[in-house]
């Protein structure tokens, strides 16, 4: 994959980009990638809150209390979706959402397929 845009995962992992810079790929799966319009400090922002409500599922969770984890989720999926990962798309040009598709069974399988 060298050449090709990443995004860095967990434990030093990166992930393929689609060429157009909306997805990106584990196991084959499409992941849309956060609003390229957010400005820097309010990504920041974002993204640390982010972190916060996903400590808080994996507490409640490990304290199986599950009014907790459900409220925490509720944040993690408020989150996302100001970060423009869930919800309405951030583009314009009318393309439909592929979020969380097999890239082999959107317009992106011959993409993928390139990428061995």
């Amino acid at each position: 994959m060298t050449g090709k845009p990443v995004v860095p995962g967990d434990r030093g992992m990166t992930y393929p980009v689609t060429p157009d810079a909306r997805y990106f790929v584990v196991r084959g799966r499409l992941w849309r990638l956060s609003n390229p319009a957010l400005n820097p400090a309010e990504r920041e922002k974002l993204v640390h809150d982010l972190m916060v409500a996903r400590r808080a599922v994996a507490l409640a969770r490990k304290a199986h209390d599950s009014a907790a984890e459900d409220e925490a989720r509720m944040s993690v999926d408020t989150v996302k979706r100001a970060l423009g990962e869930r919800g309405p798309v951030w583009w314009d040009d009318g393309a439909p959402d592929y979020n969380r598709h097999m890239a082999r069974n959107t317009p992106y399988a011959d993409w993928f397929a390139a990428l061995g």
